[in-house]
């Protein structure tokens, strides 16, 4: 077990070094709330190369005037986040326990359980920063290098507001890689737990790994689009695609679906679906098939298999703009080869976690692969991330996910 941390020392305005805006750079855009400032925007000269990651700095426009307190990384393309558009604001346990309450307040008014994504980074005034809460232990994702800095301060202002015993850090993920962080993953504050962690979410049980599985170890986003599928799936026959932990699945047979079939690639996900399946007591309806979702479609195909409900849910595949004309490219592939699968006058659910593509992108992707795959689709539904994941409106990548739902 460890202690609880000490919280950093305030860092007091006076004493932080300025940074420049060049005269191109889109002052007005930063002051109306667009949070970043990328290196090409910046002067950057040998002391402010110097500057430590994670250092905190005042912001100043080409005309020298304040526009508030940020975090720097010359390792990153993303040079500054605005963390305070107040430049006398201290950055200590008790501004960070200001934001958490904030917070805290919102996920109280929606959720019943203290199970949802209590900080969403940017859109929660914590750039870079996700939390994911599970009861009493709660994972924090530092994605930006002034988190990581200031850690201590950060997890001493989350236990006092909140009263949780565990908090874990999952280093885990592109986006540290991106802003030169390493990915050692530890316990920052109580213990880890003996095993998974049973998450109730729709009337299902889902058992969440906090510290192998991917991410925090479940995803709260798609809780409104598990919900709005698992109102279909009353006495349906199920297939869900990149089950995961069973996300799709377990909401639809907490639902009354006859069965559900879950694939993924992952042996230790779809065991954990398997015990959340279990300990629902609706493993007779349950099963699972571990394989590639491309050529495990293609298998159901030749198999002659027929579904009520069919959900794809994959991972990224456009993560980043250079990666967008293929990852368009495997969304049509998806929805060609899962329409098939559907029966007539049965549900398609198609979705993308991909922020480089747009829904009017990936729309259009999906219809063309149900269209090529001679079937007719009416679209019933576009479902986003929950509540709990605020969007930022000034920052598009906030609106990442998207839940297409089709009658074919």
């Amino acid at each position: 077990m460890t202690t609880a941390p000490i919280a950093s020392a305030p860092t007091s305005a006076a004493d932080l070094p300025v940074v420049r805006l060049l005269p191109k750079a889109n002052a007005r855009a930063i002051r109306h709330g667009f949070p970043w400032v990328y290196a090409n925007e910046m002067v950057i000269d040998r002391r402010t190369k110097g500057l430590a990651p994670g250092s905190l700095a005042i912001l100043e426009d080409s005309a020298r005037q304040v526009m508030g307190i940020v975090a720097v990384n010359p390792l990153s393309k993303i040079f500054c986040r605005m963390l305070d558009q107040n430049s006398e604001a201290v950055i200590d346990q008790s501004w960070f326990a200001a934001h958490i309450a904030r917070a805290l307040q919102l996920r109280e008014q929606l959720y019943d359980a203290p199970f949802y994504r209590l900080i969403h980074a940017e859109a929660d005034g914590l750039p870079g920063v996700i939390i994911d809460r599970f009861g009493d232990t709660a994972v924090v994702q530092p994605n930006a290098a002034w988190a990581d800095v200031h850690i201590d301060a950060l997890v001493a202002a989350l236990v006092a507001v909140t009263g949780i015993k565990n908090v874990l850090k999952n280093a885990s993920g592109r986006t540290r890689t991106l802003e030169g962080l390493d990915d050692v993953s530890s316990v920052l504050h109580g213990q880890a737990p003996d095993g998974p962690l049973p998450v109730p979410m729709n009337g299902a049980i889902y058992m969440a790994d906090l510290t192998g599985g991917q991410k925090t170890g479940i995803f709260y986003d798609q809780r409104p689009n598990h919900a709005f599928a698992a109102n279909l799936s009353k006495g349906k026959r199920v297939l869900d695609v990149f089950a995961h932990v069973g996300g799709f699945g377990l909401a639809a047979l907490a639902n009354g679906a006859s069965s559900v079939l879950a694939v993924d690639g992952s042996a230790p996900a779809l065991e954990l679906a398997q015990q959340g399946a279990d300990a629902m007591n609706v493993a007779d309806r349950f099963a699972t098939r571990q394989g590639d979702a491309f050529d495990v479609l293609t298998a159901l195909r030749a198999e002659g298999a027929e579904f009520d409900v069919v959900i794809c849910d994959p991972p990224a595949f456009a993560p980043g703009k250079p990666a967008l004309e293929a990852g368009l490219r495997a969304y049509e592939r998806l929805a060609r080869l899962a329409a098939p699968l559907v029966a007539e006058n049965g549900i398609l659910g198609l979705c993308s976690c991909s922020h480089a593509a747009d829904l009017t992108q990936f729309r259009t992707s999906s219809i063309r692969g149900i269209g090529r795959a001679g079937r007719r689709a009416a679209m019933l539904h576009t479902g986003f991330a929950g509540p709990d994941h605020p969007q930022l409106p000034q920052l598009a990548e906030t609106g990442y996910l998207k839940s297409l739902f089709f009658r074919l």
